[in-house]
């Protein structure tokens, strides 16, 4: 399917958001950012800049699932096998975790969340949990099937810290700076993908309809280069405050 951007003008700023230091961008409420998107579509990247510039969280179901694996509680089991067979933990479970997550005193001046919502069901309880919080912002990163099998085939992760190992470094190193080894997560081979994807499909699409109807939803395009993903997102999140303000 081919996807529609809506136009974002790129305009040429000096600062680099990665390394913004200067503090939180001032808005009259929280900054309630939702990144969205397929597997692989750099959600985990550009979610960790934007919480550095917007001196917010990231809220990450993936790398709290993972650390319930890692951690070989009851729950962690379940989770294990759910994931390594690509499918989505259930609504119920997913919506608990990020409550608890959100009632935490840090989340007050808004968050970046990566991974959740993926069902409507999940994005109509996140607005009950963000009752008296301010708005949501949404971005879709829309990256096309092809690109995401290459993205994910190639992708190693650190088994101590979860660091991805740089992809533009050529073979990726055996080990990271911690001490750990880089590895291909179980959920990364093809096969798994595909059916990542399949599941993303079915589940997660509607939700950008959801979205969509409350205008809320801003597109960018996922296979440009990561510095200038970055950039739109924050002018998107520039315009919907200073649109606010006016």
């Amino acid at each position: 399917m081919t996807r529609t951007f809506a136009p974002v003008a790129v305009r040429a700023v000096p600062r680099d958001v990665r390394a913004r230091d200067d503090g939180r961008r001032p808005t009259a409420s929280p900054t309630n950012v939702v990144l969205i998107g397929p597997p692989g579509a750099g959600k985990g990247t550009q979610a960790t800049r934007l919480a550095r510039w917007l001196s917010v969280p990231t809220i990450s179901t993936g790398d709290m699932l993972r650390r319930a694996v890692r951690s070989g509680s009851a729950i962690g089991l379940a989770v294990k096998t759910v994931v390594e067979r690509g499918e989505l933990i259930d609504d119920a479970m997913m919506t608990g975790i990020v409550a608890t997550r959100l009632a935490e005193s840090d989340t007050h001046t808004g968050f970046v969340l990566d991974g959740f919502p993926r069902t409507v069901e999940q994005a109509v309880a996140l607005d009950g949990l963000l009752e008296q919080r301010g708005d949501l912002i949404v971005v879709e990163l829309a990256v096309p099937e092809g690109a995401i099998i290459r993205r994910l085939g190639q992708r190693r992760v650190c088994e101590r810290c979860g660091r991805n190992a740089d992809p533009l470094s050529g073979t990726p190193p055996k080990d990271c700076p911690c001490g750990g080894a880089f590895h291909q997560r179980p959920d990364d081979a093809e096969t798994v993908i595909r059916e990542r994807l399949r599941t993303y499909e079915r589940a997660t699409r509607p939700i950008l309809d959801f979205y969509r109807q409350r205008r809320a939803l801003r597109a960018i395009d996922g296979t440009q280069a990561p510095d200038l993903v970055t950039a739109q997102i924050s002018q998107v999140i520039d315009a919907v405050f200073d649109h606010a303000a006016s």
